[in-house]
């Protein structure tokens, strides 16, 4: 087999052909540590380290991407952050 009849497993996924999109928190002055990482546990499904860390960047960095997946895939979990009053974006 020559390098270009070379097969792509089947476990690779295009993040091109499906349009991967990121959830991206941004940093605010209102909400604490504690509630952000709670949310990203409860909402996104990270462990505590995770939540943790995501959170730090956004305030350092003003903004942290905390979840990737598709459009569909990212619409609950900005709704249910929206209505906990964090500041998202889905990019």
């Amino acid at each position: 087999m020559t390098v270009k009849e070379k097969k792509i497993p089947k476990h690779h996924i295009d993040e091109e052909a499906v349009d991967i999109k990121k959830l991206i928190l941004f940093n605010d002055d209102v909400n604490t540590f504690d509630f952000v990482i709670e949310t990203l546990i409860d909402v996104c499904g990270h462990d505590a380290l995770q939540a943790e860390n995501c959170a730090w960047i956004a305030h350092f960095k003003g903004k942290c991407a905390v979840k990737k997946g598709s459009f569909e895939e990212l619409e609950p979990c900005y709704r249910e952050m929206t209505r906990r009053k964090l500041i998202v974006q889905i990019q």
